[in-house]
């Protein structure tokens, strides 16, 4: 059973290259369905979280800084971490790549918005503890993004693996 949970999402657009690309970042709309069809799916009250669009050399600098990987990558997460006193519903962040994005989505031949969508879903459920560090944490991952994205008609953007 799944309830009707709402992400609040707060949009920053960081991203100020070309502009056919910026053209394709998703309505904090958009946004806000696909972070809610994560937490209505798995049964999580309302949340909020911030997704941020930018550039390659600012998602590079973070993967570098946060996890050691000196490239960029098509999306960060940042969980927020509350002490357990204090009743906050927010998640954390969300560093959504607009070139890796539109690179990845030409390579894999898909819509570029169907990649944001599972980059979206992806990332939030990051955020809310999700790995695919282990095999086992990995295919349950997949799996729940096969899901989620088959509820918005996008197709298995693992087949091809």
């Amino acid at each position: 059973m799944t309830t009707n949970s709402t992400a609040l999402v707060d949009y920053q657009q960081a991203y100020s290259g070309n502009a056919e690309l910026a053209a394709t970042i998703p309505a904090v709309s958009e946004l806000t369905d696909w972070a809610s069809l994560v937490l209505s799916e798995l049964n999580i009250d309302d949340k909020e979280l911030t997704v941020r669009f930018v550039d390659e050399s600012e998602s590079q600098a973070l993967n570098r800084d946060y996890r050691g990987k000196d490239k960029p990558t098509n999306v960060l997460s940042f969980p927020f971490e509350c002490p357990p006193e204090v009743p906050l519903n927010l998640l954390g962040d969300l560093v959504v790549c607009v070139p890796v994005i539109a690179a990845e989505a030409t390579q894999q031949q898909k819509p570029i918005a169907h990649h944001y969508a599972h980059m979206i879903i992806h990332g939030t459920l990051h955020l809310l503890g999700f790995d695919h560090i282990e095999e086992a944490d990995a295919t349950e991952m997949e799996q729940l993004e096969i899901t989620l994205l088959a509820k918005l008609s996008i197709d298995d953007p693992y087949q091809d693996d």
